[in-house]
């Protein structure tokens, strides 16, 4: 008769997937799964559900679980039956509760939907007090469903708090908190926010200039997300950006075809504003950048409708930090229609509104770079507003003007 840890090996085996992975999803501890695959321990009723559902077993591998212990096992059976209420208890048994994880999961859509609207700095010390909480509740006695959840906000934390990173030019602590979220989304076994974590590094390369790398991250993103998840599509923006920063017209336009075609069935979700849902809208202020730095003309219209609408918007908060990114794109379009005296005016506005986060300020180099090479006065004007504003954090990225 099959065992079964035999008929356990069996399903994983018919499955493709590693014991180590099947851990993590029920989530359990690797090296006791191993017993029990090898007939040296006997899962609890609740285990061997839950390892019936996982592998799609129809109840089959449940009603395999022995009534005693095998025969390779001690007889006298105290000590296992202690084992066993033992697992069961520490299943069931939690400090955490479900009101706090849920208080926490509206927390994170909270931050979430704030980033467009709130400072980077502001913004980053909320987040890093949230996530010292969920580090303090990681070493309490919760069920194993719950600390599935906790790690999953754990990782849409370190994911949101990198972003913050980012913005403000401290490139080595987003890199570690990068690490952290796909290493909470492996262990949760989240792809969308192993997506997110490599569309974020993605953006980062491509604010740094490597665009190669950047495009290699996006396509790493579109393979691992969910094809209707919002990661997938914000993986293909970016990587239409990335082209367009190497001048690759046809790449470019392709990338953009390719986010039409996903957007075009969306809704408007419930909250715009949030950084991790895609708001339809997002479309053409992506397509205003990316035809700005591919140097197409027909960039303009799209980046002063989107302006309008980010500083006049028909509902919901006006978007400040938002508008000064659209305005360096209307800067390079308006550059792209040989308006340089123009390009160099909407940039200064950019840089005196105070919204420009680090992350951009590259984009301001580029436009004085090109300004002053066509020699017009506005330019001088635009060159120390950057000095006295932008230039102590420009060697994060991109070229500095001295």
């Amino acid at each position: 008769m099959t065992t079964f840890g035999e008929r356990l090996r069996q399903l994983i085996a018919e499955h493709e997937i590693s014991q180590r992975k099947l851990a993590r999803l029920v989530p359990c501890d690797d090296g006791f799964l191993s017993r029990i695959a090898n007939d040296r321990r006997r899962p609890s009723p609740e285990l061997a559900a839950r390892l019936d559902e996982l592998l799609d077993a129809g109840g089959e591998l449940a009603a395999l679980r022995p009534a005693a212990p095998p025969p390779s096992a001690p007889r006298g059976g105290i000590e296992e039956e202690i084992e066993a209420l033992e697992l069961a208890r520490r299943v069931a048994a939690s400090e955490v509760g479900d009101g706090t994880l849920v208080a926490l999961e509206a927390a994170v859509d909270e931050l979430a939907s704030a980033y467009a609207l709130t400072s980077p700095s502001g913004l980053l010390l909320r987040i890093r007090r949230h996530l010292g909480y969920v580090s303090t509740l990681m070493d309490v006695r919760m069920t194993l469903a719950e600390r599935h959840r906790l790690t999953v906000i754990g990782g849409w934390l370190s994911l949101l708090a990198a972003t913050c990173d980012i913005d403000l030019g401290e490139d080595l602590i987003a890199a570690a908190r990068l690490r952290t979220a796909a290493q909470l989304a492996e262990h949760a076994d989240h792809p969308e926010i192993l997506a997110w974590a490599l569309e974020t590094r993605a953006w980062q390369q491509l604010t740094d200039g490597n665009c190669r790398e950047a495009i290699r991250l996006a396509r790493g993103a579109q393979e691992v997300a969910p094809r209707t998840s919002s990661a997938f599509i914000q993986a293909t923006a970016q990587e239409g950006r990335a082209w367009a920063r190497l001048g690759a017209g046809p790449e470019t336009r392709d990338a953009l075809a390719r986010v039409d075609r996903l957007v075009e069935p969306l809704a408007q979700p419930d909250r715009p504003e949030h950084h991790y849902r895609y708001d339809p809208t997002k479309r053409e202020a992506y397509t205003a950048t990316t035809l700005a730095w591919v140097g197409d003309p027909a960039a303009e219209s799209y980046a002063r409708g989107v302006l309008a609408r980010l500083e006049r918007p028909s509902g919901g908060p006006a978007r400040p930090r938002r508008a000064a990114s659209a305005r360096l794109d209307l800067a390079l379009a308006l550059l792209a229609g040989d308006q340089p005296a123009q390009a160099a005016h909407t940039a200064l506005e950019a840089v005196e509104s105070g919204r420009l986060v680090p992350s951009n300020h590259w984009r301001v180099t580029q436009v004085i770079t090109a300004v002053e090479a066509r020699g017009v006065p506005e330019a001088a004007e635009l060159h120390e507003a950057y000095l006295a504003l932008c230039a102590p954090s420009r060697q994060s990225h991109g070229p500095g003007i001295g």
